[in-house]
C-alpha cells in the first residue's frame, strides 16, 4: 500500500460523492446520502462497511459509548458525511478521533449541503500512518 494508492481511492470516493450530490442535490438527510454513496461504492467493487462501532478504551477499560463511523472503504479510508450549513471544527475533531482510534491512514469529511462538493464540500485528513507509507 502506498500514498498514491490511498490518494486514488480517496479521489474515487469524492467522485462518487459528487455523483450522488449531482443527482440528489442538497437538502436531504445525511442518512439518505450515506445509503446512496454506500450503494454506489459497492456497485463499483469497493469493500464498504457503514455505521460500525468505534471501540474506545480508557486505562484498560472498554467504554461503551456508541461511537460509530459513517463509512469505511477498503478498510483504509473513513468517510464522515454531513448535511449541515457549514463544516465545524467539531466535525473535523470527530473524524480525526475516529482515524486515531481505528488507526486508519486517511479520512474524508463530506458535506452534502453545499453547492459544489469538490470546491467547498469536502476536506481530507491524513495520519502519521499515511505519512509513513511509501509515496509510490
Amino acid at each position: 500500500m502506498t500514498q498514491k494508492d490511498i490518494n486514488k481511492l480517496s479521489y474515487d470516493i469524492i467522485g462518487f460523492a459528487i455523483e450522488v450530490h449531482k443527482e440528489l442535490g442538497p437538502g436531504l438527510l445525511e442518512s439518505v446520502y450515506e445509503k446512496c454513496l454506500v450503494h454506489l461504492l459497492k456497485l463499483n467493487g469497493y469493500h464498504v462497511q457503514s455505521q460500525q462501532r468505534v471501540p474506545l478504551f480508557f486505562k484498560g477499560l472498554e467504554i461503551d459509548c456508541e461511537l460509530r463511523y459513517d463509512i469505511l472503504v477498503n478498510n483504509l479510508i473513513i468517510v464522515e458525511l454531513k448535511a449541515a450549513d457549514t463544516l465545524l471544527p467539531i466535525h473535523e475533531a470527530q473524524l480525526l478521533t475516529y482515524l486515531r482510534l481505528l488507526q486508519k491512514p486517511k479520512g474524508i469529511l463530506i458535506n452534502f449541503k453545499c453547492t459544489n462538493i469538490f470546491k467547498e464540500g469536502q476536506r481530507t485528513f491524513v495520519t502519521e500512518m499515511y505519512r509513513n507509507l511509501p509515496v509510490e
